[in-house]
């Protein structure tokens, strides 16, 4: 039987830590599938709502040896980075525990991740070794993977979620739309582009969770 954990953690160590909270209105996701070469070293991040001040972020981030723009699609852009050797992950941990990082999102303080365990002792292991390491370990959620029905689950972030929620309650579904993407960022405090980005990518793993065929 194994658990899917909703988790935020949070240190100034902590990847990208000190863009994150240098750049509150850009949302930065992992490339989870990246990581699954621990020779390289790289990890790949999709970052939406950057200005032109975000590269200069990049470069003084210590949590950051070395970076490169990969690809620039306008209202989002994918960068591949290698860390400083003192920058504190929960990633491999968690594979070393039998467990896999699923997602990964910014928050205001650092990330939020959801992670797939064996059961609740790799994640009270995994709990212990955040504390050890002094990094903020906030449990929101959790599911039993033999409780979601039919084994569906949209993989919803919690800022997905509220960007969703918030939509749909304001009237932007709506024909003719009765709230605009400004005028839900002042409500959410973030930038239009990442509202956008979080509505696009949550109305996306709704569709393919829910609609799609395996």
């Amino acid at each position: 039987m194994s658990l899917i954990a909703i988790v935020d953690i949070a240190h100034p160590d902590l990847a990208l830590t000190p863009t994150i909270r240098a750049c509150p209105d850009v949302s930065i996701e992992v490339v989870s599938h990246s990581t699954t070469d621990p020779e390289t070293g790289m990890f790949f991040f999709l970052v939406e709502g950057a200005d032109e001040t975000f590269d200069d972020h990049l470069e003084r981030d210590h949590t950051v040896a070395e970076w490169s723009l990969v690809d620039d699609l306008g209202s989002s852009r994918l960068y591949r980075l290698q860390h400083t050797e003192g920058t504190k992950l929960v990633s491999p941990k968690t594979t070393e525990l039998g467990g896999l990082l699923l997602r990964a999102e910014s928050n205001d303080r650092g990330w939020t991740v959801r992670l797939h365990l064996p059961d609740r002792e790799e994640l009270a292991t995994l709990w212990e070794y955040c504390e050890r390491e002094d990094i903020s370990f906030e449990l929101y959620r959790m599911f039993r993977r033999d409780e979601w029905s039919e084994g569906i689950s949209p993989e919803l972030t919690d800022e997905q979620r509220v960007a969703l929620v918030t939509a749909y309650e304001e009237g932007y579904f709506e024909e003719p739309r009765e709230t605009s993407l400004e005028e839900l960022a002042d409500v959410l405090d973030i930038s239009p582009t990442a509202v956008g980005g979080r509505i696009r990518r949550g109305t996306g793993q709704l569709v393919s969770t829910t609609l799609l065929e395996e």
